[in-house]
């Protein structure tokens, strides 16, 4: 098989071809009329692209017998260094190689983490740790009990039209459901990060002590939402510049979280968020079985609206919602024949197998699933020695990070959803188009930037 690159003709030729299988409406008319054939997300909100399927299992396997609750305690490596996957010995250089690199690109004025990048990164990190965060919320907001009303009650439906539609006011890109269930209570973390127990426990109302965090039986529903990351700033990675917006998108999640808990509280009903930085329970997961997105090769999410650019969030409720569906957008297939993001891990910290597999890498991974696993310790050990920041690359070169803004690239989210012949065409004119390419650090502050770092303008 050749491996000469095709030109941009060469591959719209091709889909031409591939289009002409359509019949008379062609790949142009289809494309074009994605909106108004999807369905809709549940409660009739959010409508997906007609090649966007909704599926009843993910398009990556799980074995519910094997799954077993997580300990996110003792198997995540949030926080600095790399916790018990290193002696503390280890743990302690891993933290001052970190805090002398940041000196130094300081004092170089190097590109991306000068003085002035790592100021803007710091006024969204310092300020984003002073939030209140709260499993149960602050719990301000009036209940309709409180003032002598009844709760308020809907359909599922209803429910979960009317949630979505609050949460996309309050900075939500995409929200999904999901039922709580003998499996997916397997989802939840056994134990959160900060050391507390989560239990679920037959009573009227959670509630927090010093040893546990209580689920109500009665809490059926987590509700998973994405927040969208700048696509121009996470181009600068492995910056200050690129972690700004993590920083700032985990900030925006955390005011989302508070809102709607008060919203939900509002209404009558429980909203019980992360206590803590990515707690409460596997988000990945949530999110592929919510429809959010599929499963990909950087063993994170990739959504068909936005690619791997968001951060996804959680909460719990039992105000009874409709539940949605996983989804198949040819993305983890795509993902089998791209590699991309593996080719471009400083590290080599990710997959090149073809096939997901079922064996973790480390216990950093849950098992009881199929995935590319990624190797955690050697990806972290990576951004203490040689970087200050975390890294963002796979991210930045994902031939799914570019901005849904144009028709073109409608067309090649179509074409991989549903001519996966043509899935290596696609990732070679990816890269003679340019794109993944990472940007200069320097030009970012010359740039006339719309709300967020995030261009939604359509070409």
């Amino acid at each position: 098989m050749s491996t000469d690159k095709p030109s941009r003709r060469e591959f719209l030729k091709a889909l031409g071809i591939a289009g002409a299988t359509l019949g008379v409406t062609g790949t142009v008319g289809m494309t074009a009329a994605g909106e108004a054939l999807g369905a809709p997300m549940s409660g009739g909100i959010h409508r997906r692209p007609w090649w966007v399927k909704q599926i009843e299992e993910p398009t990556t396997g799980i074995d519910w017998s094997r799954i077993e609750r997580f300990n996110a305690a003792e198997n995540t490596l949030l926080g600095r260094g790399l916790g018990r996957f290193a002696t503390p010995e280890e743990n302690d250089r891993l933290v001052q190689v970190q805090d002398e690199n940041e000196r130094r690109h300081i004092l170089n004025a190097e590109p991306g983490y000068s003085l002035k990048d790592n100021a803007l990164h710091n006024a969204f990190s310092r300020t984003y740790e002073l939030m209140p965060r709260s499993f149960l919320g602050s719990r301000l907001a009036p209940r309709p009990q409180d003032v002598g009303l009844p709760r308020w009650q809907g359909t599922p439906e209803e429910n979960a039209a009317l949630l979505k539609v609050a949460m996309q006011q309050m900075g939500a890109a995409t929200i999904g459901i999901v039922r709580l269930d003998e499996n997916t209570r397997k989802l939840i973390y056994s134990v959160d990060p900060d050391g507390k127990r989560l239990v679920y426990e037959d009573v009227e109302q959670a509630y927090e002590d010093d040893d546990k965090r209580v689920i109500p039986n009665h809490a059926q529903w987590v509700v998973v939402y994405t927040v969208q990351m700048s696509d121009i700033a996470m181009k600068r990675a492995p910056t200050k510049i690129a972690q700004i917006t993590t920083s700032e998108t985990y900030q925006r999640g955390l005011m989302i979280q508070n809102n709607t808990q008060e919203f939900l509280r509002g209404l009558g009903y429980e909203g019980l968020g992360e206590a803590t930085l990515n707690s409460l329970g596997i988000a990945p997961a949530f999110a592929v079985l919510a429809g959010l997105g599929e499963l990909s090769r950087l063993n994170r999410v990739i959504t068909p609206e936005f690619g791997p650019m968001v951060r996804i969030f959680k909460l719990i409720t039992d105000l009874p919602l409709e539940p949605d569906k996983p989804i198949d957008a040819g993305i983890a297939r795509f993902c089998r024949s791209c590699k991309k993001c593996a080719e471009a891990c400083p590290p080599s910290a990710l997959s090149f197998d073809t096939e997901p597999g079922w064996i973790p890498v480390g216990e950093w991974n849950n098992r009881g699933h199929q995935a590319w696993f990624e190797d955690s310790v050697r990806c972290k050990r990576y951004w203490c020695e040689e970087l200050d920041t975390n890294c963002g690359i796979c991210f930045s070169v994902c031939p799914f990070s570019k901005r849904n803004a144009s028709f073109m690239h409608d067309l090649v989210r179509m074409q991989v959803a549903t001519f996966p012949v043509l899935d290596s065409i696609t990732r070679n004119v990816d890269d003679a188009f340019g794109y993944g390419v990472q940007k200069a650090p320097e030009d970012w502050w010359t740039l006339d930037l719309p709300e967020y770092g995030i261009d939604t303008h359509k070409d």
